[in-house]
Formats: C-alpha cells, sequence, structure tokens
C-alpha cells in the first residue's frame, strides 16, 4: 500500500492532504444556524435588559411631569413685555408659563432640564391627595433625589438625606428644602446664562425687528396721507 502512494505524483498526494484539512475544518465548525440562533438569543437579551433599565421609573415620570408638557397657549411666541419682564427677574420666568418652557428649551440645550423638571415635579406634587401623597413622594425621590438615579439634581448631602426621611412619613412640604436649593441654583447659574443666550437674544432681536418695520411702516403712511392732503389742496 505504501509502495503504491509512492508511485502516486506529489499534486495528487498535496490536494488529498488539503481536503483532509478541509473536512476536519468542516467537522469542528459549529452549525451556522445554530450559532446565529445563539447570537441573536444574547443580543436580544442586552437589549431587553437596556430597556428595562430606561425604562424603570417612565410611568411615573410622566405623571410627574405632565406641567412641563406645552400646550397651545405655551407654544406661542413671547410678547417684547413679557421677554423684558423675563430680564428683570428669574420670578417672572418661574411665574410665567411661556417663561418656564422658553427656560426648559434652554435646558435641554444645556442637558440640565432636570431641574426643572424636579422643581415642576415638587409644584404638582404639593396638590397630591392625601392618599397617593407617599406614592408620589417615592416616585419623585426615585427619580430625582436618590443618589444615582435617573436624573438626579445637584443637592448636598444633608438636603438629600433630610429628604430621605421626609419621603418615609410624606407630607405637602417633605421636598421644599430640596425644592428651594434647586430653584436658587437655577435662579444663580442657569437663569444668568439663560439672560445671554441665543435663545432670548434672538427673540429680542425678533421683536426689535418687528417694532422698526411698524415704526417704517407708520412713516409711509404718514407720508402718503400728507401727500394726498397737499394733492387735495
Amino acid at each position: 500500500m505504501c509502495k503504491g502512494l509512492a508511485t502516486l505524483p506529489a499534486t495528487c498526494l498535496k490536494s488529498a492532504k488539503d481536503i483532509k484539512h478541509k473536512i476536519s475544518f468542516l467537522l469542528q465548525k459549529p452549525e451556522p444556524q445554530a450559532a446565529d440562533q445563539k447570537q441573536m438569543k444574547e443580543k436580544t437579551a442586552a437589549a431587553a435588559a437596556a430597556a428595562a433599565k430606561r425604562t424603570r421609573l417612565l410611568p411615573e415620570r410622566d405623571s410627574v411631569r405632565h406641567n412641563n408638557k406645552q400646550t397651545g397657549s405655551s407654544k406661542r411666541v413671547p410678547t417684547a413685555a413679557e421677554v423684558e419682564k423675563w430680564k428683570e427677574s428669574f420670578s417672572h420666568v418661574m411665574n410665567s408659563e411661556t417663561g418656564r418652557t422658553v427656560f426648559t428649551s434652554f435646558l435641554k440645550s444645556e442637558f440640565s432640564e432636570e431641574n426643572i423638571d424636579f422643581w415642576l415635579a415638587c409644584e404638582d406634587y404639593k396638590k397630591s391627595t392625601t392618599s397617593k401623597l407617599t406614592t408620589r413622594a417615592k416616585q419623585i425621590y426615585q427619580q430625582y433625589v436618590e443618589a444615582d438615579s435617573p436624573n438626579e439634581v445637584n443637592l448636598d448631602a444633608a438636603t438629600r438625606e433630610e429628604t430621605r426621611q421626609n419621603v418615609e412619613n410624606a407630607c405637602p412640604s417633605c421636598f421644599n428644602e430640596a425644592q428651594k436649593m434647586i430653584y436658587i441654583l437655577m435662579e444663580k447659574d442657569s437663569y444668568r446664562r439663560f439672560l445671554n443666550s441665543k435663545l432670548i437674544q434672538d427673540l429680542s432681536q425678533t421683536h426689535s425687528d418687528t417694532a422698526q418695520m411698524k415704526k417704517k411702516k407708520n412713516n409711509c403712511d404718514c407720508t402718503e396721507n400728507r401727500q394726498a392732503l397737499a394733492g387735495g389742496a
């Protein structure tokens, strides 16, 4: 038998070895379908875990943030008088529905909208019925106050701990200190940048351009009236 193989051409022997190696590789290779199914299961499990993490508190967040939804009136362009009022003080911004909407848009551009979301959530919480106070308090605490919460606001350790204790015995005022701290933070930090933002500059420029156009139109109307009177005379 060995003698018979020795008489074969070298190319035939090489081809036989190549075929043998390919067969061994194919036998060791896992089924494509099984491998694909395993990969698909792993991707599905990872996606499900990520989705669960993102949506853990979304139902509560929807109810907490309903005051921040834009209504038809809040989408309107603010008047020149409103914009000038906002420049006077932060309280004018926060006491105006349109002001809060515009300010929220600015905070979103800075990726810090959780501050006003929390403030609005606290305002909404104070209107809760007694039977819902405990549930709503836990929702707000887990969404904004608790360390590493989905939309954690910037509170000092003492205020965070005080709020945690308050939530255990929920009452309408249990977020007052935390809400006050975030209000002051927005007033001293975000509000100053808001006044110098392109958003406010554009609104002011729009009103300035509109006023100039009205003034020119009035001047033209007066000129035409004088010319008409002169022609009639």
